[in-house]
């Protein structure tokens, strides 16, 4: 097991009044609340380095400053706490079921991340109008006032690759014969014709090289993963190199999805696109049997960091989960359905399809 990396200490105090800084979304820096002093964030020098998959034993451990956890006995997330910070639920599933522990010190340090973008203010603005405006939902949805939004950076692995392909198939050209058959009208047995599409058969084979580019493994346990999916990409020019300051006063997820089962989906996702893109090359009208076989090599992985708001909300004591992109600002989230409303949307295009009918008539 790799030894725990030296953090280096990080002093995240106001140099003014000695109060806590916290990264500031609006104005882009540590601000302190007591006395609105700001102060830049010490940004490592050089570049974002990723890393070959034999060199994980080597890297950076923990996240470089003393924080606490707190670890959902329902969603299984690990999320941060800082010093005297406590909460009674989980950030991402409502759940009261939390366990206040220390920190994984060994997991792999983030290369870099994302700073949050968007502040509390957007993110209510954005929710109360979301809420307000759902078709087919309860009418009290828009009566919701009481929700917690919770800024966290989620953990996840950004993998590139390389990779060969060889491919072979059957391709098939289509062509057309005239077929004579017999039918029935109006009681008598009749001869047509008609024209029946054929496949003619043979063998391809060929071979191409692709590059993969920071394929995204999100390795939270915490967020919905469809939310997370409809929640869309994230600009890869706003990575910046890791530091603690980027955290100072929001929460940080650790992963649950280790390196190697990252690279594992990552991997997946790579043969799956490449088995489409070898099927595009597949000359013909259409093809059959189609055997690919892949060569991957040169995977380089970097662990990332991204920006979001977990909203949760109530309605008739059920939580429901919504997610704020930290960076464009776009919302997606859970409502519950009316089927009172449901049912009336259903029974008026009913009612209008039969006068239509009538009318046709």
């Amino acid at each position: 097991m790799p030894k725990e990396s030296p953090r280096a200490e990080v002093d995240l105090t106001c140099d003014e009044c000695g109060a806590p800084l916290r990264w500031s979304p609006d104005v882009g820096a540590l601000a302190c609340e007591h006395c609105q002093a700001i102060r830049q964030v010490d940004v490592a020098q050089g570049s974002i380095v990723e890393r070959p998959l034999s060199e994980a034993g080597s890297a950076a451990r923990g996240l470089g400053r003393d924080v606490r956890v707190l670890e959902c006995e329902t969603c299984t997330a690990r999320v941060t706490l800082e010093g005297p910070e406590t909460t009674e639920a989980c950030p991402f599933c409502g759940s009261p079921g939390v366990l206040d522990q220390d920190a994984n010190r060994n997991l792999i340090r983030p290369e870099s991340l994302i700073p949050l973008e968007v502040g509390k203010t957007k993110v209510d603005e954005a929710f109360s109008k979301w809420i307000s405006s759902r078709w087919f939902r309860p009418n009290a949805l828009k009566r919701v006032k009481t929700f917690e939004a919770v800024g966290v950076y989620v953990p996840a692995w950004t993998y590139d690759a390389r990779v060969h392909s060889e491919w072979s198939a059957q391709s098939g050209t289509y062509y057309y014969v005239t077929e004579s058959y017999s039918t029935t009208v109006n009681g008598k047995r009749v001869n047509r014709t008609r024209r029946v599409r054929k496949v003619r058969w043979w063998p391809s084979w060929g071979r191409r090289d692709d590059v993969y580019d920071d394929v995204l493994v999100i390795a939270s346990k915490g967020i919905d993963s469809a939310l997370g999916q409809a929640l869309g990409p994230f600009a890869a020019e706003g990575l910046v190199p890791y530091s603690p300051g980027y955290l100072a006063g929001w929460r940080a997820e650790e992963y649950r999805i280790d390196l190697l089962e990252g690279w594992a989906e990552a991997e997946l996702r790579i043969q799956q696109s490449q088995r489409r893109r070898c099927a595009g090359d597949v000359p013909g009208d259409t093809h059959r049997a189609l055997r690919v076989k892949n060569q991957i090599s040169g995977v380089r992985w970097k662990h990332v960091l991204l920006p979001m708001w977990s909203v949760t909300y109530r309605y008739r004591g059920k939580p429901y989960a919504v997610l704020v992109h930290g960076q464009s600002g776009r919302l997606v989230g859970r409502a519950p359905y009316s089927w009172v409303k449901i049912l009336f949307a259903v029974l008026a295009v009913l009612a209008v399809i039969a006068v239509v009918v009538a009318s046709a008539q």
